[in-house]
């Protein structure tokens, strides 16, 4: 059975392993100091940024991090689902699938309109499950670092 509920500011040691997990996933390196920071902003009530964790059999095995933030295009907040990893020994038990589902009833809750995200196009296994619970935009991501 899987679980998923907030983060809390002691699970800092348990959630970490996971978080650079993602990264090495992604081939990414995040400071120590915006870890660092990311943490705390998940635990400011004044931030728009949360963060959930998935567990099973009481042990975290997965989280998300999601970002409430205004749009042009609409009054309402839109949702940006950011961050979503399980840990590869358990992935196709559902977890990716309960924790956005999780973030679509936070979102819900926030009257927001809509719940995106981005993925690499190579990333098929994850792009099986966002196919089935998402559509695709059909837009190209553009970023230039600065």
């Amino acid at each position: 059975m899987i679980k998923i509920s907030p983060l809390t500011f002691e699970e800092y040691e348990k959630w970490l392993p996971l978080w650079k997990g993602y990264q090495v996933f992604y081939e990414a390196e995040i400071p120590d100091e915006v870890t660092t920071e990311n943490w705390k902003r998940f635990h400011n009530p004044e931030e728009p940024m949360h963060a959930l964790g998935a567990y099973m059999d009481g042990e975290l095995v997965g989280f998300v991090h999601y970002i409430f933030h205004r749009t042009c295009w609409s009054s309402a907040n839109s949702c940006y689902l950011q961050d979503l990893f399980a840990s590869p020994e358990i992935r196709g038990k559902g977890i990716g699938r309960a924790l956005i589902e999780a973030v679509y009833a936070a979102a819900k809750e926030k009257d927001s309109e809509s719940v995106y995200w981005i993925t690499q196009e190579g990333n098929i296994t994850a792009r099986k499950l966002y196919d089935n619970i998402a559509d695709l935009s059909g837009f190209v991501h553009y970023e230039k670092a600065l």
